[in-house]
């Protein structure tokens, strides 16, 4: 894993869902400590498409310093540019 997350990307559930939505993700970090709920409410993003390009980060935390920010993160989309 690298130091930062490379390239234009949205930080948080409503950004990244919208992304997913509109099939703007090239790849979906997500926390592996994030809430159930997150995980569904991206499935149905998803609207069945297969997210094959997941990457899971052990931590909130760790996302968040992945994203440059300061505090935790559940999810992040890097966006096809």
């Amino acid at each position: 894993m690298t130091d930062r997350l490379e390239g234009k990307k949205v930080v948080g559930l409503k950004q990244s869902v919208k992304a997913i939505r509109n099939n703007m993700d090239k790849k979906i970090y997500l926390a592996k400590d994030c809430d159930e709920k997150i995980l569904t409410q991206i499935e149905e993003a998803a609207e069945g498409r297969t997210l094959e390009n997941i990457v899971y980060v052990d931590t909130m935390k760790e996302l968040g310093m992945l994203c440059g920010i300061d505090v935790g993160a559940t999810i992040a989309v890097v966006l096809h540019e």
